[in-house]
Parts: structure tokens; C-alpha cells; sequence
């Protein structure tokens, strides 16, 4: 039932933002040099590596690194790297990421390729096994703020009580949470 959910929920929002991804994709194009999209290397279930999509918003010279690894990570952001990541457009193109499986619209965030300490972490709690999603409970309580053993207590918790009625939860708060761009650092 969540693939089925996971699927029809994302081919409409799909077709429903095709405009503003659209306008995303132009805008990003003609303020950088570079590709529109970012394909970055994760972390999915079973710890299998996939490439993720998302609108570009840092220069195509930035180290491959968690954002929050770059010393100075403003520095590193295309002119419109700031708003796309506030307003979470940057993220609209993981939408084909699960459309293709790759992704759920609720599970723990997928790992960028070379965070170790999260991997392994999440591998020994047994979060590794799930799907991982475009919001899950950890981005609802902090998202960019939470340290990793935090935030993988969050996603053991997800984990133990994860339900249809839970990702419905976390799908209208996580809405409210963009809305009021709360939890995002960068």
C-alpha cells in the first residue's frame, strides 16, 4: 500500500508542479554555470547507492560534502542556491526518485554517499532497511539542526512506529515546516 501511495501521490504532485519546476529549472539555468539538476550520490534501503536528483544550488566547484562539513557554506551557493533551499524547491526533482522506487515520500533521508558515521549508525539500529524518504520524522523535529546520533533516534523511532496514519502526520507537518522554513540551516 505505501508504493502504491508513494506513487500516485507523487505522479500527481508531478504533473501538479510541472510549472514550477519549470520556472525552477529556468531560473537556476540562467543565473549559473552548470547543469539545472545536481545528481548526488546516496545512501538507500539496504544501503544501496542511488543517484538522487535535485535543483542546483551550489557552484559546480563545491566539494562533494554534507553542507554542513564546507566552512563557509554561503559562499559556495549559486544566486538563487539561498531561496531554493529555504523555500525546499531544490528538492521538487526527488519526486522521480520515487516515482522509480528509489525513494518514499516518508522515510529517513537519504544518506549522501560518504557520511559514514550516519550510515553506520542507522546500519547498526536497522534503519538501513527502510526506504528512504523525501521527509521523515527526524526532518519534522529539527531536520538541519540535529546532530546524527539524534537524529537517527529519530529515525528508530520511525522505524519501531511507523504507520499509515504516522506518515500522514508527517506529511501535513512537514508542509507547516516548510511554510514557516523552519529547521533549515543553509
Amino acid at each position: 500500500m505505501k508504493r502504491f501511495f508513494d506513487f500516485s501521490c507523487s505522479a500527481i504532485a508531478f504533473i501538479f508542479l510541472a510549472i514550477p519546476m519549470l520556472i525552477t529549472a529556468l531560473v537556476v539555468k540562467f543565473t549559473s554555470s552548470g547543469p539545472i539538476l545536481y545528481w548526488s550520490d546516496r545512501v538507500g534501503k539496504n544501503n544501496a547507492i542511488f543517484k538522487m536528483p535535485k535543483f542546483r544550488t551550489m557552484r559546480i566547484d563545491t566539494p562533494a560534502v554534507a553542507t554542513h562539513l564546507l566552512g563557509n557554506p554561503e559562499q559556495w551557493l549559486t544566486p538563487v542556491g539561498g531561496f531554493l533551499r529555504k523555500s525546499s524547491l531544490d528538492e521538487l526533482p526527488q519526486l522521480l526518485s520515487i516515482l522509480s522506487g528509489n525513494m518514499s515520500i516518508v522515510g529517513p533521508r537519504p544518506a549522501l554517499f560518504n557520511q559514514d558515521d550516519l550510515i553506520c549508525l542507522r546500519t547498526k539500529k536497522g534503519v538501513h532497511l527502510l526506504t528512504p524518504g523525501l521527509t521523515g520524522w527526524a526532518q519534522v523535529n529539527g531536520r538541519d539542526e540535529l546532530p546524527i546520533p539524534v537524529k537517527v533516534a529519530f529515525d528508530t523511532w520511525y522505524l519501531a512506529n511507523r504507520s499509515f496514519i504516522l506518515d500522514l502526520e508527517i506529511i501535513v507537518m512537514t508542509f507547516a515546516k516548510v511554510i514557516k522554513k523552519e529547521g533549515i540551516t543553509h
